[in-house]
């Protein structure tokens, strides 16, 4: 695997962070794909017998940032720490989950846990792929509490029936079947 310059990764980092930004503003993350290479993989578990993949940018925009986080509008992704891995042109970043609806007592529903992505560069300010991981555990618990409240918005509860409605969705794969591997 080549080298990448420091520079060029920093940039490409400054890059995401924001249009991260003016992504999480708009309520729309799909113009984060134009950061992907044509052929970019992204993908992340969903339990013991379940992972998500999209292959190609356009499967990036529409499942990945598109249904797949519709009902998140609103929602503010900050980064904690960034490490950057100039050898191997990887970056991983932490983040946390922070919902716009607020609590009786004023604090801001919040995924515990630690979340996080992991990216490698493919050069000309582009990702060739990305993998996340979050606590699945503690993001349904937060969902489950935000039902009890009242407070998931439309665009959620939409997301929650179709999960719930036991059809096929795009981008879902049985564990150790997704067209390119998680690992």
């Amino acid at each position: 695997m080549p080298a990448f310059d420091r520079d060029e990764l920093d940039e490409m980092v400054n890059r995401w962070l924001e249009a991260n930004r003016r992504c999480e503003e708009a309520g729309d993350w799909r113009p984060l794909a134009e950061l992907y290479t044509e052929d970019a993989t992204y993908g992340w578990n969903v339990g013991p017998s379940q992972d998500f993949m999209a292959v190609g940018r356009d499967e990036i925009r529409d499942l990945a940032l598109g249904s797949e986080m519709g009902g998140l509008d609103g929602w503010s992704y900050p980064y904690q720490s960034i490490v950057v891995d100039e050898r191997n042109g990887e970056v991983v970043g932490f983040w946390k989950q922070i919902a716009d609806a607020r609590r009786p007592d004023g604090s801001a529903y919040e995924v515990a846990g630690i979340g996080g992505s992991w990216f490698r560069y493919g050069g000309g300010f582009r990702w060739s792929w990305q993998r996340d991981w979050f606590d699945l555990g503690n993001v349904t618990a937060l969902f489950v509490e935000m039902m009890k409240a009242g407070v998931l918005s439309d665009g959620m509860k939409r997301r929650l029936d179709r999960a719930a409605s036991g059809r096929p969705i795009p981008g879902y794969y049985r564990r150790g079947e997704t067209p390119v591997p998680i690992w």
